[in-house]
């Protein structure tokens, strides 16, 4: 796991992301505590900077800037509700089975949309992070508008790196479907039924400290699209949980409530989540894990027995997604990666075809954008397939084929790219054999793509060598590619990489 503080950070971003970050949030609470506010409220606009930065995620630095505008007009509603609901626990309860199934069901309307069900569940959280009585509302409503406009000072004025940046790649769309069959719509039907699993057996755990396991469900839920990805993230959270609450036995506890020692961990703490989070969920969570238990060691709460209830309410959590992935409208890791596998290769058939119209003069043909959609394409692939390669699989045949696919997968992108770079040299190869071998790609990804058990056509050596001309070679590794697909994918009765 240590090798992830090692990942590639091309243009350093992610610890742009984590410098920027550590300064939103501790501009944040000193200005918080520069207008007089309590160490309770303190805490609130903190985490609700550290919300606003962390989870909008759009396009455009203007859109991020909306996004965030939109912030208090998603989570205040809630908030005002989780506090009036404060001593009334069943209307309480509904209310946040309610919240976290809507914040779910937001993730439909893209980054915007996610970003508001996040702020909204983590809403209602906050008020029982912080156990808050209608009185405090109104200092609440203030700390994170307090929060939320320092933090965006720095963001969209201090630091506003991204301005430099060229506009990223927009995610591929979601898989498709209708009804109860769409991604969110079944996400958010079984985020709440895990939610109500977990709510049930945090409150068996503890009267005071239940949504602990309804926050570990929710936060489980994010970025997954198959029972297997969500049953490797709920393994994950366990352990980064595990791993934080002993680094917080031996760190947040002897505290003591010294003020200078504790924000200097929390601005480690915020500093990590953000640099690790795109890289490893396990080490993310360690950090958040060991940041609560600073932030309760600050409101005088904490001790080992409270951490390790942390941690049972935690397993809770996983155990509630875990069976509701398993049972409420159950999805395999082998639809899902079929799927994403699907829409890769018919992206690589559409790379060749512009490639090769470029080559052949055609004005309008520009293989980047599709180079561009294939490279997101295969990082959703890889985010699928996870499951099936993780090092604690038992299914060591399939994790082989699992290997096998993405390497053939990477070998595809691989040749794409050469194309593409030999389509914008205007003095690239012009041949009527370039759309002969494009014919052969489009027969072969049809090959794989097709339902039942049709291969993919043995390729024939070239008729002559193509040392002369790359794009043909290009092509040429590209048939192979596709050609030795057809055993990993289709070599089974069973699909090669269902998971059961």
């Amino acid at each position: 796991m240590i090798r992830k503080f090692v990942a590639p950070d091309p243009g350093l971003a992610r610890l742009r992301s984590a410098a920027r970050a550590v300064l939103g949030i501790g501009l944040a609470a000193t200005v918080s505590g520069t207008a007089g506010q309590s160490l309770t409220m303190a805490v609130a606009g903190g985490l609700a900077a550290l919300l606003a930065l962390f989870t909008v995620t759009d396009a455009t630095v203007r859109g991020q800037a909306l996004t965030t505008t939109l912030l208090p007009a998603a989570g205040f509603p809630v908030l005002a509700l989780a506090v009036l609901l404060h001593d009334r626990p069943l209307p309480r309860d509904l209310a946040f089975l309610a919240v976290a199934g809507l914040g779910v069901y937001a993730r439909r309307w893209g980054p915007r949309g996610n970003a508001l069900g996040i702020f909204a569940f983590m809403s209602f959280f906050l008020a029982q992070f912080l156990h808050a009585v209608p009185a405090q509302l109104p200092q609440l409503g203030a700390a994170v508008v307090l929060a939320l406009l320092t933090s965006s000072a720095v963001r969209f004025g201090l630091w506003c790196y991204e301005r430099r940046l060229p506009v990223p790649r927009p995610a591929p769309a979601p898989l498709g479907g209708r009804g109860l069959a769409h991604p969110t719509t079944r996400q958010a039907v079984q985020a709440t039924a895990a939610s109500a699993i977990a709510l049930g057996a945090g409150q068996a755990l503890s009267d005071e400290r239940w949504y602990w396991a309804v926050g570990t469900v929710w936060w489980i839920f994010v970025n997954t699209a198959s029972r297997g990805e969500t049953l490797v993230r709920g393994f994950r959270r366990v352990l980064g949980t595990a791993a934080g609450v002993v680094a917080g036995l031996g760190v947040a506890i002897p505290l003591h409530g010294d003020p200078v020692t504790a924000a200097v961990l929390v601005a480690l703490c915020v500093g990590g989540i953000f640099y690790v989070a795109a890289v490893s969920y396990s080490w993310m969570i360690f950090f958040v894990t060991v940041l609560v238990g600073v932030l309760y060691g600050m409101l005088g709460t904490v001790d080992p027995g409270l951490l390790a209830l942390r941690l049972a309410e935690t397993l809770a959590g996983a155990v509630g997604a875990a069976l509701a992935v398993l049972l409420v409208l159950p999805v395999t890791t082998h639809a899902t990666t079929d799927a994403w596998v699907r829409r890769a290769l018919r992206c690589v058939h559409l790379c060749a075809v512009e490639a090769a119209g470029r080559l052949a003069g055609s004005p309008g043909a520009d293989p980047a954008p599709r180079v561009a959609e294939l490279e997101a394409l295969l990082e959703r692939v890889r985010v699928s397939v996870a499951p099936l390669v993780h090092p604690l699989s038992p299914l060591g045949h399939r994790k082989a084929r699992a290997r096998r696919v993405l390497a053939l997968l990477d070998a595809c992108a691989h040749e794409v790219r050469g194309l593409a770079a030999v389509a914008a040299d205007p003095e690239g190869s012009r041949t009527d054999r370039l759309t002969v071998a494009c014919v052969r790609v489009e027969a072969a990804v049809q090959a794989l793509i097709a339902d039942g058990a049709t291969r993919a056509e043995p390729l024939r050596s070239p008729a002559h060598p193509l040392a002369d001309e790359p794009a043909l070679t290009h092509l040429h590794g590209l048939e192979r590619a596709l050609a030795e697909l057809a055993e990993p994918l289709r070599g089974t009765r069973r699909p090669a990489l269902a998971v059961r």
